[in-house]
């Protein structure tokens, strides 16, 4: 029998429980609470693992905990974070968020599919290849930091300040991955950018009774004409000479679209919707989904929004909105494009309040060794084989850790579609889980083997 399956079925237990373990300890960034906890308890655990590893500062930032562990003429950095999301509304969880419940087959926890899972699952597998295989056929570099969930705001300092540490990776495996909704494995080599901007207007110096509105200016109305501006009711957003940066995908990135199965009935009946935006299907939908930018209202407030009424004239409105970002897009062009384009149409008094720094796109080519290892391992573990997506939807701060520094890298983990992380009940399968491991074993065989 195998003997790394032999090791991870006897520590099965055990490994459950330091998952469980790790998902106790709340380390939410955007309320920093429990940060430097956290980053003593993944120190402590790769120490315990044998590696090299230490805490390094950053002025004003989280904690980075580095670490390195096994040799080979191939390094494979691992890049993870200990940070998770808030996780109100607290009364959506069916069992605490920090809990670390287990019921039906799953273990429900904030964070544990984004990241602590995945972190926790690479770091145990490395565990069961020294224990059950021997020595590691590669050098791993982990980077495992506590910011992601507020836009790495300090890790191009890092990886700036660290390069002599970095450079020499030859590949990266990424935070996160999932399983489709026809449980089909997803590769990911790249993100989108974002940037996180928010718009304020202000009217009185106070709130005032509504029947002022007469004669004096309502900020939520003023906020609503300025929103309308950015985009019209197709979708297609409006700033001026904002779609003329986006470069068009290569005949190449179209082409690998149309490998991608989506199944879009069963997407739409999960997301309970009747239909995508403009009825889009097939490949266009697809490009819209990974190769387009986005502008989006996050949240909007102003005025009462209690039980009853209230006839109040609001003397502030804001909304947050975010923009994900492709090839030519970047955070300061953007920010930028909206000011001059809100201030032509008589809107400059509409204040545009960056949350963020914002994080550049990051792709990786898809024939880099580290991609091609990954799809070897994932065809070898997973009973279907995996989706290649060129970019995923979302964003992170792949770009300074990987791609600035010439590393490619890919996106695989351990959760499946309904993980829901970022809302309540978040959650992973428990034999997602444990594949996890078998996937980690052997994407170091293929990537040291290449």
């Amino acid at each position: 029998m195998d003997k790394f399956k032999t090791y991870v079925d006897a520590n099965r237990d055990r490994f459950i429980a330091e998952l469980q373990d790790f998902c106790r300890q709340p380390s939410v960034a955007a309320q920093n609470i429990g940060i430097r906890e956290m980053a003593q308890k993944v120190l402590a655990r790769l120490q315990q693992l044998g590696a090299n590893a230490r805490l390094i500062e950053l002025p004003g930032g989280a904690l980075v905990v580095y670490g390195e562990i096994g040799s080979g003429k191939r390094t494979l950095m691992i890049y993870d974070h200990y940070d998770v999301q808030p996780p109100e509304p607290l009364e959506l969880w069916e069992t605490g968020p920090w809990d670390a419940a287990i019921r039906d087959g799953k273990l429900f926890a904030r964070g544990v599919a984004d990241n602590k899972g995945n972190l926790v699952c690479r770091i145990q597998a490395i565990e069961a290849y020294l224990a059950a295989v021997g020595a590691l056929p590669v050098k791993i570099k982990f980077v495992v930091e506590g910011e992601e969930e507020i836009g790495s705001v300090h890790l191009p300092q890092f990886a700036k300040e660290n390069r002599a540490l970095l450079e020499s990776a030859d590949g990266c495996l990424w935070e996160s991955g999932s399983k489709d909704i026809n449980e089909r494995p997803i590769l990911g080599c790249g993100l989108k950018g974002i940037v996180y901007v928010e718009l304020h207007a202000q009217g009185a110096i106070r709130d005032l009774h509504s029947s002022l509105a007469a004669i004096v200016p309502d900020p939520a109305w003023r906020l609503t004409w300025a929103l309308s501006t950015l985009k019209y009711a197709h979708d297609h957003i409006l700033i001026d000479d904002f779609m003329s940066h986006v470069r068009a995908p290569t005949p190449a990135e179209m082409d690998a679209l149309k490998a991608i199965p989506y199944d879009e009935e069963k997407v739409k009946a999960d997301y309970g919707i009747a239909a995508f935006i403009c009825n889009l299907t097939g490949v266009e939908l697809l490009k819209k989904y990974l190769y387009e930018p986005t502008c989006t209202i996050c949240g909007l407030y102003s005025g009462y929004i209690g039980e009853g009424s209230k006839t109040v004239l609001p003397n502030h409105a804001f909304a947050k909105i975010d923009f994900r970002l492709v090839p030519n897009l970047t955070p300061d062009l953007v920010v930028d494009l909206l000011k001059k384009h809100l201030a032509r149409r008589g809107f400059s008094d509409i204040e545009v309040k960056l949350t963020e720094t914002g994080e550049e796109v990051a792709r990786s080519p898809l024939d880099s060794p580290i991609v091609r290892a990954a799809i070897d391992a994932a065809n070898a573990v997973y009973a279907n084989a995996p989706i290649i997506y060129p970019t995923a939807a979302g964003s992170g701060p792949m770009y300074p850790l990987c791609q600035a520094l010439g590393i490619p890298a890919v996106n695989a983990g351990c959760g499946w579609y309904d993980s829901r992380a970022h809302a309540p009940n978040e959650n992973v399968r428990i034999e997602d889980y444990f594949e996890g491991m078998f996937f980690v074993r052997a994407l170091i065989d293929r990537f040291a083997a290449m």
